[in-house]
């Protein structure tokens, strides 16, 4: 492409001829696509893969449990554990007697994803939390008369959660948690240290993270290469993206300092917005 060929508003972009590394999987394709019509250069290295649960007998003991006697409060934390819920609900035979149940019972999200997977199915939550963090559904609930009530938690991974439940616990709750998928490796190890050793070699522009796992995994297989105080020095000098607060927070955790991430929504669009603004501005 020669440089009169390119269109106004890509090579406007502050994205335009950046290299930008994506570990994302789910959505993949969806989100190349935002940053390439930008002008961007992609480096897809899906690091997580998204499974059911093998546990299929726990999945549906705890699906009869919402149905049977369903549940005083229902608190969802991910849109792909509704999801997935309602999959194992409809292989059961169950799923319109699940839609129902949830129908019924108080429902509170995390935040917008959970409340857009539920639409198409007919449902919808009663009340989002203050902000899309374990932190935000605690401030909610603070203050509420949890004494006694039955709550169905879904998590995620093999992630314990042990603030939420414990909150709700120590609240006088009985919870009956669910993870309905796990997260497993996506890419091999040799494709991802390609990344890494990309990275330490300043070859990315930025790298842009949706989830919490895709963290950990760069991180473990720096670790597991001998990479990673080389790894964590790049990052240090590479755009760090984040989707939202949780993804930071996680970052920040394992010593990396994110450079941007949006305001207030929490999706990709906003985050390829605020990533072409700080690498336009970096650029002028």
């Amino acid at each position: 492409m020669t440089a009169a060929s390119v269109l106004p508003e890509v090579a406007a972009s502050g994205l335009a001829g950046r290299r930008v590394a994506l570990p994302e999987s789910r959505a993949l394709e969806v989100f190349a696509g935002l940053l390439e019509r930008r002008g961007a250069e992609v480096w897809r290295c899906p690091l997580i893969a998204i499974h059911d649960s093998p546990d299929r007998t726990a999945i549906e003991t705890w699906l009869d449990k919402a149905i049977e006697a369903p549940f005083d409060r229902l608190i969802f934390l991910t849109g792909e554990g509704f999801t997935r819920l309602t999959g194992f609900a409809r292989r059961a035979g169950r799923e319109d007697a699940w839609l129902a149940a949830v129908a019924r019972t108080p429902t509170l999200v995390r935040g917008p994803k959970p409340g857009r997977a539920m639409r198409p199915f007919g449902v919808r939550p009663d009340a989002v939390a203050a902000a899309p963090t374990t932190e935000g559904i605690i401030e909610t609930l603070s203050g509420q008369d949890l004494a006694g009530q039955r709550i169905g938690v879904q998590l995620y991974g093999a992630e314990p959660n042990r603030r939420l439940l414990g909150f709700l616990e120590q609240a006088g709750a009985e919870v009956f948690p669910v993870w309905p998928y796990r997260y497993a490796d996506a890419a091999e190890t040799g494709r991802v240290t390609g990344l890494i050793e990309a990275l330490i070699a300043g070859e990315v522009d930025a790298i842009a993270f949706t989830s919490q796992a895709q963290v950990r995994r760069l991180l473990r297989v720096a670790r597991d290469s001998g990479h990673q105080d080389a790894l964590l020095a790049a990052l240090g000098r590479t755009v760090i993206a984040a989707i939202g607060p949780v993804v930071a927070d996680e970052l920040r955790t394992q010593g990396v300092h994110p450079t941007v991430v949006p305001d207030g929504q929490y999706f990709m669009k906003p985050l390829v917005s605020v990533l072409a603004r700080h690498l336009g501005t970096a650029r002028n």
